[in-house]
Parts: structure tokens; sequence; C-alpha cells
């Protein structure tokens, strides 16, 4: 997930103006590397459409530098979490290799969890990532710290109440964005 340096994923209004977006070589290799270990991503309702259809376009651009992680994110089985959306909804009928859930959070994220295959990964906005947090159903974090504080701005937290986390890894970029790689701590 991508935060501003004081914790936040998105300005007050949704803006993403502050996020840095020039990534060099060695930050972008360690997005697809991340990416490979998955087949499932996870979306809420309100990034689907935009996410879907941004990653549909650059993956038929081959000359595109990020065309092969574009390809990835296409492929890539998705599960858009949704209330409001329907299977006859025209925007849901041109997602390729999506689903809508419409049950449950916790009890879809952990079918989801039991099945076999690779790496589930979570693209979501402020207030799914948070219900994933408070329900505990995020095992490993890669929180993509950018350079900006939104400061008197504030802004939309990922983190809405304490979490207990290990560091496993923190890794600087020369774009000034530093990952910091998390597990859970045991929920007690």
């Amino acid at each position: 997930m991508q935060v501003s340096a004081d914790g936040y994923c998105a300005g007050p209004n949704g803006e993403l103006d502050w996020m840095t977006w020039t990534w060099d070589d060695k930050l972008e290799a360690y997005g697809s590397k991340l990416t490979e270990s998955i087949d499932t991503i996870l979306l809420g309702r309100k990034m689907a459409d935009g996410f879907i259809s941004h990653w549909a376009k650059v993956a038929v651009d081959t000359k595109n530098r990020e065309a092969h992680f574009a390809k990835q994110m296409v492929d890539a089985h998705k599960v858009v979490f949704t209330k409001t959306l329907n299977t006859s909804d025209p925007m849901v009928a041109r997602w390729e290799n999506t689903v809508l859930a419409k049950g449950d959070l916790v009890e879809e994220v952990n079918r989801l969890k039991n099945k076999d295959g690779k790496d589930i990964i979570v693209y979501g906005g402020s207030n799914f990532v948070s219900n994933l947090i408070k329900h505990n159903l995020i095992d490993e974090y890669h929180l993509f710290i950018n350079p900006t504080a939104l400061g008197s701005e504030k802004g939309l937290p990922v983190f809405t109440e304490r979490k207990k986390l290990s560091l496993v890894k923190a890794e600087p970029f020369a774009c000034g964005i530093v990952v910091l790689q998390y597990k859970t701590e045991p929920v007690q």
C-alpha cells in the first residue's frame, strides 16, 4: 500500500497527487517480484473500475515499460468486494478474470485464504483496507512510504486502530520511497 510519511493512503478527498510515480528500476522490480508470488487480487468496489480498466489499457501497449506488470494484473483472478454492484452491471461485464464478493467480508476472505493457490494481494482504498486490518485478515504488509507528509491536510488513514507488527525488512529506493515489510503479530 502506498502511504504518506505521516500514515495516510489518500488526501482528505481521496487525492493521490502526493504519491511518487517516478519509480526507479529497482523499485519496479520489487513491485514485480511481489506480484509474481500472487494469483488473486482483492479490491474494494470504489477502486475496482479505475484499477482494472487502467491495467487493461497498459497491458495491450507492448511498448509501455509497465506492460509486463499490467499483464500480471489483468491475468490474475480478481475479487471485488461490493454490496452495490451486480453481475449485470455493464462495468462488471468488461472486467476480465473478476468475480464479485457480496457476502460477509471475514467469511469471504477466509474462504479465499483457505483455497489452494499462491498468495493473495490487496489493492484497495482506505475504507476497504482498514476493514481488512480491523478483522485481522492481513498477514503481511508492504507499505510504500512516499517522501510526502500530508500534515494539516490530514487524509484517509490505513490504520484506524492499534496494530502490533513485526518488521521483516526496510528497503530505501532512489526515488525517495522506503518500503517497510511487516508481518502481523498474533492476536491475543
